[in-house]
């Protein structure tokens, strides 16, 4: 028993320094002993004499004791912060296995797949709370790509990990087998179970019999799973006194357009963008994905001050996007012509724009934004390429604009450079007047 207590020492340079669980680095432990122990000495337990219960088979024997030895021992601070994080992503996990009418006791495989993080990874790339590997997650509906990966949301990995892990009971009628092959494939239980029981299935006992035959992994993932078990169930009684168990998985959502920041909605809710980050794991760029609107998780409570906030915040960054683009055109056109022009005495902006049948917008686009309050005699600027280039630093699209919310004329004219009674004139509207969004107006003459 001694060699055995100094092997399972050795696990702990093999754990995940991030924060995950136990079962991705099998490639660095070191081999245990002959562990096929016949069924005879297994105790099938049930909590007798206490007030513990479960409802996967549970089992004790030596190999879940040199576990249990291990997660109190050696691996006792990561442990105890896998068990408060447990307080997070436990009930949720918990509420869908019950739902689903699946034991419970499986919220213990994803604590030994990653200690509940959802920024989890291995060697071999899997990710997230439940260790999914790139390709088992799109079959189960993940999306994996460059700004969104799935396998990071607790709530979406869960939903495709109760998924796979029902297919794999269907498939081999044991928690203890389809335990086996969530963690090294189907086909490899598949065929030690033709090759070592006859094809056999349906029966926990058969993961104890075809054990020493999987990989040194897979067959110590039951046994780490009913160790966490038996700690999780009675932490206190196992050495953890006064867990301080995070508080649970909660949020609103909000939806948002695509490509927005993580920075910009944490600031019209008035949290911090970090507690944002946490909520949504599986934003990878900290902001949205591109191209369509998304639903993004907030703090409980916080929604009503994104409410008010985020359509003014939003509405600057497009306009600053808006100039920045007539700014880029302006330039553009300005590099093309070739022309300049050198200020007089007297001069305006307004003047020298008319002169060359350009917009005040683009000239100043042209220069550097200049200042038309500080234009120095004798300054040479640069000409955008003609008439041309009021289109372009405009609306290439047509000549209305559709209003949108929290815009006035005011918004609108300085968007296209316009004055209001410019905008009165072209639309028949007085200042009595009011726009609505979604109204269409005349922008140029």
């Amino acid at each position: 028993m001694k060699s055995r207590q100094n092997l399972m020492r050795l696990y702990v340079g093999a754990l995940l320094l991030l924060g995950g669980g136990l079962t991705a680095w099998s490639a660095r432990r070191p081999v245990l002993p002959a562990e096929s122990a016949p069924m005879d000495v297994l105790l099938e337990v049930a909590g007798a004499g206490t007030s513990v219960t479960w409802d996967l088979p549970v089992t004790r024997n030596e190999r879940v004791d040199d576990w249990i030895g291990f997660l109190k021992g050696a691996n006792e601070e990561k442990t105890r912060l896998w068990l408060e994080r447990s307080g997070r992503y436990g009930p949720m996990i918990r509420a869908e296995l019950r739902r689903r009418g699946m034991p419970e006791d499986l919220l213990y495989l994803a604590l030994i797949e990653s200690g509940f993080s959802p920024r989890a990874t291995s060697s071999a790339a899997a990710v997230g709370i439940w260790q999914f590997i790139p390709e088992t997650g799109r079959r189960y509906g993940l999306q994996v790509g460059g700004e969104v990966d799935e396998r990071r949301d607790p709530i979406k990995a869960t939903s495709a990990a109760l998924d796979y892990l029902q297919d794999l009971y269907d498939r081999f009628g044991s928690w203890y087998l389809a335990a086996a092959a969530y963690n090294s494939g189907e086909n490899r239980v598949e065929r030690v179970l033709r090759e070592r029981a006859g094809g056999a299935r349906g029966n926990d006992s058969l993961f104890w019999r075809i054990a020493p035959h999987l990989p040194r992994e897979t067959r110590n993932y039951v046994p780490l799973m009913l160790a966490a078990g038996h700690i999780g169930k009675e932490p206190e009684a196992y050495g953890f006194p006064a867990l301080a168990y995070q508080d649970p998985l909660a949020f609103e959502l909000a939806w948002v357009p695509g490509a927005t920041d993580l920075a910009m909605i944490a600031q019209a809710a008035g949290v911090e963008a970090d507690v944002l980050a946490d909520l949504n794991p599986h934003l990878l760029r900290r902001r949205t994905p591109s191209g369509r609107g998304w639903a993004v998780r907030l703090p409980i409570g916080a929604k009503a001050a994104f409410t008010r906030g985020f359509p003014k915040l939003y509405q600057d960054y497009r306009l600053a996007q808006a100039d920045n683009g007539v700014r880029q055109a302006g330039v553009a056109a300005a590099v093309a012509s070739g022309r300049t022009h050198r200020v007089a005495r007297g001069e305006t902006l307004e003047g020298i724009a008319r002169r060359y049948g350009v917009t005040v917008r683009a000239l100043r686009a042209a220069n550097d934004n200049v200042n038309p309050r500080r234009l120095s005699v004798g300054r040479k600027l640069v000409l955008p390429g003609g008439a041309k280039t009021r289109v372009a630093a405009t609306s290439s699209r047509s000549r209305l604009h559709i209003v949108r919310r929290g815009e006035n004329l005011s918004v609108i004219g300085s968007r296209y450079d316009v004055s209001v009674s410019q905008l009165q004139r072209w639309n028949d509207l007085s200042s009595r007047n009011r726009i609505y969004p979604g109204q269409k107006l005349r922008v140029r003459a």
